[in-house]
């Protein structure tokens, strides 16, 4: 490593995501530095690079890795370009934080996989934010110690303000359930075995086309059941809760976010305007996280087989919303390298 033990991260993409990662390990993280950003928008990667104290900016995420001042990739990048920039980090034997998706698709994350398994430990941590989240840490501490019984029903909602207008229906599967489908694999620890998808009549205030809201409904290999709304135009803000229903009880989060305000006449909250700002406070433990980990010479937190399981539910949840029915996920077997 650089600098006194400093990791030098590579950050490939520098959209919002990997802007924001940028800021995070110039300005929160310890012990890590960014040292070379990519983007094939080279005005732009240097622009990023000119902010951060002895960074590089690349176009070709191969050369940012091959830096000497490299010891780690961060991928923030486009979902399909995270396939060749994890066999490029493999090639390097460089430790990587992964952006969700790992890959789009099961095909290309079943490639990763046997690509990870074949340098015989693992590489990849993927960025499954909830799971460092704080309320959703307790909740999956709470479900873990026994203490209401088994966990029967996970009731979630995911909503969003607006959307892109380059965003599809699919993409309500792809890129916003995707992180409900993790959720329920981390929190009840078992594996999603089935995928129904329910479309209401489509929100006037949506971009013509998107079928939103829907109602999506996941089952397990334990027996639980897990219902998700998403609503990625609601218009007032952006809310993620989720509440698990036990043999001898309840839990529920995320009903709060912020101040709560008393005045004459009425009280009320704060609504997070989108998930950066909800999440600001789990994407800085886990990069922090990341690096601590990756600084002892170990890996932790969710892995590739989680990121290919999420595609694999996602792949169903799509072919669930296209026909209407109750959809089989189709998954290999788990290997023995990730158990």
């Amino acid at each position: 490593m650089t600098q006194q033990g400093t990791l030098g991260v590579a950050v490939i993409g520098t959209g919002m995501m990997g802007a924001d990662h940028v800021r995070r390990i110039d300005e929160v993280i310890s012990g890590a530095r960014v040292a070379a950003v990519v983007d094939i928008d080279e005005a732009r990667a240097k622009h990023i690079a000119h902010g951060v104290e002895g960074c590089q900016a690349y176009t070709d995420p191969a050369a940012a890795m091959a830096a000497p001042d490299v010891d780690a990739v961060l991928i923030a990048s486009p979902g399909p370009a995270h396939e060749a920039a994890l066999l490029a980090a493999f090639e390097r034997d460089l430790p990587v934080l992964c952006e969700k998706p790992l890959t789009p698709d099961p095909a290309s994350a079943l490639r990763v996989l046997e690509a990870e398994q074949r340098l015989g430990h693992r590489r990849v941590q993927v960025g499954f934010m909830r799971r460092y989240d704080s309320e959703f840490m307790r909740l999956k501490s709470l479900l873990a110690s026994g203490e209401l019984g088994r966990p029967l029903m996970l009731h979630c909602r995911h909503r969003n303000a607006s959307v892109h207008s380059y965003f599809t229906t699919d993409m309500l599967i792809t890129d916003s359930v995707v992180h409900e489908m993790d959720q329920s694999r981390w929190l009840l620890e078992q594996e999603i075995t089935a995928v129904t998808v329910l479309r209401p009549t489509p929100n006037a205030n949506a971009p013509e086309g998107l079928g939103d809201p829907q109602l999506v409904i996941l089952e397990t290999d334990g027996g639980a059941l897990v219902d998700v709304e998403i609503f990625a135009t609601c218009g007032f803000g952006y809310q993620v809760q989720a509440e698990a229903v036990c043999e001898r009880g309840t839990a529920r989060v995320g009903d709060a976010h912020g101040m709560l305000i008393n005045r004459t006449g009425g009280w009320g909250g704060e609504i997070a305007p989108d998930f950066v700002a909800r999440f600001e406070e789990a994407y800085d433990r886990e990069v922090q996280a990341w690096v601590n980990a990756t600084r002892r010479g170990e890996v932790e937190g969710p892995s590739a087989w989680d990121g290919y399981a999420a595609a694999a539910v996602s792949a169903a949840g799509v072919r669930a919303q296209a026909d209407g029915r109750r959809t089989v996920v189709e998954m290999i077997e788990r290997p023995a390298f990730y158990r």
